[in-house]
């Protein structure tokens, strides 16, 4: 097969053409969001959210609408009660975290157990891109856009909230608002993945994009241009692999996405365990040689 046959012959069916653009726009806006997720230190809020959905989605079905409604709206309830929790006790941020998500999830696995329906909603947990209608790629595409807009004219709030709390809020910028934006972001871009990878990933999308990106670079302003560039790449490549090795589609993804951050966490120049190492005895070997040349240049006669 000639590679253009190779890259045409999936898009020539409706179903892989929806999960194409899916995987592409939750690619996007979760690596966009991870960067900031990454440097605020929200990995087990992402964790939180994502699982936290998932009785709002059963809800939704129950009360027959789309599923983006439930989603959101456990979503911020997710958000709501840990915070509850950590301002009115004595549990710290950690334990709120996975007191509240665990039973959300709880609940929305017993909800399942009981819901008569003709539709499989496991698929809520482990993610059906293949079954996008058209209907819920609109809704996918909604939310996204939203998302990323918001995050695109307020990166420079998001960033300084991320690296100095307090001189956000010395220049007038509120840092309660802006995490509960955040946060709030955080929600929709669960949603947005959820179709996409389902519950139980939708946390590794939302995390391996920035933590790759941040082993490349020192710089936020190229962190934000990588890590939805690596997202996509690797959604694209995880749908192809799972299309010819008939795996699941979610899961190929982010396990594309896994294996790129593995070699970046070996090999990148400056933070890789393998790259720096070698970096290291190059500079050392450099070094080494420049003190002999040196001599040998002042030894010739004058």
């Amino acid at each position: 097969m000639d590679p253009i046959e190779f890259l045409l012959e999936p898009l020539r069916y409706a179903f892989m053409v929806r999960a194409l653009i899916t995987s592409l726009v939750a690619a996007i806006v979760c690596g966009l969001l991870s960067c900031w997720l990454v440097l605020v230190g929200w990995s087990l809020m992402g964790d939180a959210v994502s699982h936290a959905v998932l009785p709002g989605v059963v809800l939704a079905y129950i009360a027959g609408v789309p599923f983006a409604v439930g989603a959101v709206i456990f979503g911020f309830l997710a958000v709501a009660l840990i915070g509850l929790v950590r301002d009115t006790s004595r549990v710290k941020e950690d334990a709120a975290i996975g007191i509240v998500f665990t039973t959300l999830f709880a609940f929305g696995l017993v909800l399942i157990s009981v819901t008569p329906s003709d539709t499989d909603l496991n698929h809520i947990i482990f993610g059906n891109i293949l079954g996008v209608g058209p209907d819920e790629l609109v809704q996918i595409a909604v939310l996204a856009a939203f998302v990323f807009v918001v995050l695109v004219l307020k990166r420079r709030d998001f960033t300084l909230y991320a690296f100095d709390r307090v001189h956000a809020y010395a220049i007038g910028l509120n840092p309660r608002v802006l995490g509960a934006t955040l946060l709030g972001l955080l929600a929709l871009t669960a949603v947005v993945a959820l179709q996409a990878v389902g519950v139980v990933l939708v946390v590794a999308m939302l995390i391996i994009p920035g933590a790759t990106a941040y082993l490349l670079t020192d710089r936020f302003g190229r962190m934000l241009v990588l890590a939805p560039a690596i997202s996509a790449i690797c959604a694209l490549t995880g749908l192809y692999v799972s299309y010819y090795a008939d795996t699941a589609p979610g899961a190929t993804m982010v396990l594309a996405q896994g294996a790129v951050f593995t070699l970046v966490y070996l090999f990148a120049p400056r933070q890789g365990l393998i790259g720096s190492r070698l970096v290291v005895a190059r500079r050392r070997a450099r070094d080494s040689s420049t003190p002999a040349v040196a001599e040998d240049t002042s030894g010739r006669p004058g």
